[in-house]
């Protein structure tokens, strides 16, 4: 993986930054079409195992419509485990040391905070690869024992993020399109906020990024679990 600067020059219509809520930033473009095309090769990597990728299965029996790769921790509902005991029961694929610089660059530069980055120490990620058809119902990223923000990346196609409140599922909310190579972080008073994927916009991508179809996101988290534990839930997850 390259460690040359991660983010893309300007375009021709550049999309201005936007803070969408507190602690909640949107950076266009923060990858370039050389950094992308590395990520989607690494996705393409872990998709193959030890855990492949797969569709979660929740509690009530529903399948979600998105298909997941864990790093570092395997995120089952709701917790996270070091084993994919709901796949093949193998070890999830390492965090990569790279991929937590990229973290600590995405956390600097969303919050103009050397020192933000410098302190922010992802230990997993999940990587959901979107189909035309795919969705993402709203929801908090409750499991992690860690306040530290979420990191999100976008690759391929552009989709529609909502982005809502801390109280409930409802109003009010903003609704972003995160296209190929843009950055969301949300902590802060925007850590628990509901969120979701309403809409892919097929064939929105173009060649930059190297992906043929469908969109991939990747969601950098620190579990605060630690080293030692080998599995862990957050209270009133």
């Amino acid at each position: 993986m390259s460690r040359g600067a991660p983010y893309a020059s300007d375009g021709l219509f550049p999309r201005p930054r936007a803070v969408v809520a507190p602690g909640a930033v949107h950076v266009p473009g923060w990858l370039s079409a050389a950094r992308q095309r590395e990520l989607v090769e690494a996705c393409r990597e872990w998709a193959r195992g030890p855990v492949p990728l797969r569709h979660t299965v929740l509690p009530g029996g529903g399948m979600m419509s998105v298909r997941t790769v864990c790093l570092g921790w395997h995120w089952l509902p709701y917790r996270y485990a070091r084993t994919a005991e709901d796949v093949n029961g193998a070890r999830v694929a390492a965090f990569p040391p790279w991929l937590a610089e990229l973290g600590r660059a995405a956390v600097a530069d969303a919050y103009g905070d050397a020192g933000a980055g410098a302190g922010y120490t992802p230990d997993a990620a999940l990587v959901n690869f979107y189909d035309g058809a795919a969705r993402m119902g709203m929801h908090q990223d409750r499991e992690e024992r860690s306040d530290a923000p979420v990191v999100s990346l976008s690759l391929g196609d552009t989709c529609v993020f909502r982005f809502g409140n801390t109280e409930d599922r409802g109003r009010p909310y903003t609704d972003v399109e995160l296209a190929s190579g843009d950055l969301f972080v949300f902590g802060g008073p925007s850590r628990y906020a509901f969120h979701g994927v309403t809409k892919v916009l097929e064939g929105s991508a173009g060649p930059a990024s190297g992906m043929r179809a469908g969109r991939l996101n990747l969601t950098l988290r620190d579990t605060g679990l630690g080293g030692g534990s080998e599995s862990g839930e957050r209270s009133g997850a």
